[in-house]
């Protein structure tokens, strides 16, 4: 979506949080979680990661300041039954304009309306639905706020949001008060308020609001989230995962993001900009939310030098960007402790030269995986310190891949087979494989890195967003295939 009324500003050691477009919506979030938001943004320096109460005095609050629930839980909540999921789609640039092409691949589902302020993006979309065979959708392109029609249509069953990081928490909470499931990229939103006033939302309004995160549906994923969960690397011990993608080229390209909204939030933040990618697969490994859960991030950031170094060679005089000073670190790194006392390392790097990885990695007491590339080392399979072929595993691949071996779609399937799997949940009437809390547990990192990095890498208590609810094993993603879908 077009962000060009996105301003830039001059970032301050002490400024807080990044600025909204539609700031005065902010204000609407509810006061739950705000002071919680402000202390962890301000937290003062600890030494070190220890108990619960120390954990909390580095984040600035009591260790049981959690707000009421203001609802029941969403946990293990299903969706109700339908013949067809009915879609609008909020966003169509560079996201949104190919996931249509997914959604209209799937069975039992109808795109029906259809939102950008670029209104060519959403006519070429509206023709993809057309040319698919299905009746011409609504095309919202008023201004800005028309994605607020979108949500109020009666004939909706669930909005898709793909829109700049900003946006996000604004959509998502339109959906659900107009009575709406919505699934939204990532991140779900950008601050500790916004999560927690998600979580109440949903949990009110009786809505889904799930974290799309494609990446815990990759094959590898899966396979190792199917192994860990059958005690193949024992008892699990640690975890790692990252988003490490040099994006400076398309950073600075005026014609692939819909204006700089992007590069404006490295301005912003210090901390871990994109934790989602890597945090979601490993926090399902280890049952993050359903009998574990992340209690603190301390995060290290280095100095943010590779965006100005590469405008310097690349981006003429004149250019916006020249405009812009840059404070997000070239590279963080977050360790994350459960409850159980297990570590997750989670690593973000756009700024600088670096092949693609997210690490992807998990150890236990009877060996570990490590991706990119994809290798494993497990007891009693191999004894002589050498990796081993992780192909050889393909017998734990998870059912979803088993059925669905080619895909289509970008990302390696992993996009169709995350859409594929949410719509047959809510044709099916089941337990979507990850909720509201997990949303807010996954994008957490997003304000808590960078308040850990301000602060030296103080640890920064991570809200129970749950309420209790997560030492109570439930299902998942490691879900079992539906006896009565074909």
């Amino acid at each position: 979506m077009n962000d060009e009324a996105v301003q830039d500003r001059s970032p301050e050691d002490g400024d807080d949080g990044p600025m909204s477009r539609r700031s005065v919506l902010r204000t609407t979030a509810g006061a739950a979680g705000a002071g919680l938001a402000l202390g962890a943004l301000g937290a003062s320096p600890a030494a070190a990661a220890g108990p619960a109460e120390a954990v909390a005095a580095a984040a600035g609050r009591e260790p049981d300041a959690t707000p009421a629930r203001r609802g029941r839980t969403m946990a293990g909540v299903p969706f109700e039954r339908r013949t067809t999921v009915r879609v609008g789609i909020i966003g169509l640039g560079n996201r949104g304009g190919s996931m249509i092409d997914l959604f209209l691949a799937l069975p039992g589902v109808r795109v029906v309306a259809l939102c950008d302020p670029v209104r060519d993006k959403a006519e070429r979309a509206a023709a993809k639905v057309v040319a698919a065979g299905q009746p011409a959708p609504a095309v919202y392109a008023k201004d800005e706020d028309d994605y607020e029609n979108l949500c109020a249509r009666g004939d909706l069953d669930f909005v898709y949001v793909a829109t700049p990081w900003e946006t996000h928490f604004a959509m998502a909470r339109a959906a659900m008060l107009s009575g709406k499931h919505v699934g939204v990229e990532c991140p779900v939103a950008m601050r500790l308020d916004e999560l927690w006033a998600l979580v109440d939302l949903s949990e009110r309004t009786r809505r889904h609001c799930m974290q799309l995160e494609n990446c815990a549906y990759g094959r590898n994923e899966m396979r190792v989230l199917r192994m860990a969960h059958a005690g193949k690397f024992g008892e699990l011990l640690h975890g790692a995962g990252a988003y490490n993608h040099d994006l400076r080229g398309l950073m600075f390209d005026d014609d692939y993001y819909e204006g700089p909204w992007r590069r404006l939030w490295h301005t912003r933040l210090r901390g871990d900009l994109y934790p989602n990618h890597g945090f979601a697969p490993v926090a399902n490994y280890m049952d993050v939310n359903r009998g574990d859960r992340v209690v603190s991030i301390s995060s290290f950031g280095t100095p943010a030098l590779g965006l100005a170094e590469y405008r310097e060679a690349h981006v003429p005089a004149g250019h916006p960007s020249w405009k812009e000073s840059y404070i997000g670190s070239d590279r963080t790194v977050s360790m994350l402790r459960t409850a159980k006392g297990r570590i997750i390392r989670l690593e973000h790097d756009v700024s600088t030269p670096h092949p693609y990885s997210r690490i992807n990695s998990l150890g236990g007491t009877k060996g570990v995986f490590e991706d990119y590339p994809a290798r494993i080392y497990i007891e009693p399979d191999h004894l002589d310190d050498r990796w081993a072929d992780f192909s050889r595993y393909a017998e734990w691949d998870h059912w979803l891949w088993k059925e669905h071996a080619n895909p289509p779609g970008g990302h390696g399937g992993m996009d169709y087979i995350m859409l594929f799997r949410l719509t047959q949940c809510m044709r099916l009437g089941l337990v979507p494989d990850f909720d509201v809390y997990d949303a807010a547990t996954w994008t957490a990192p997003v304000p808590l890195s960078h308040a850990s990095v301000k602060a030296q890498g103080a640890p920064q208590a991570i809200p129970d967003f749950t309420r209790g609810e997560w030492r109570k094993t439930r299902a998942g993603m490691d879900s079992e295939r539906p006896a009565n879908d074909g």
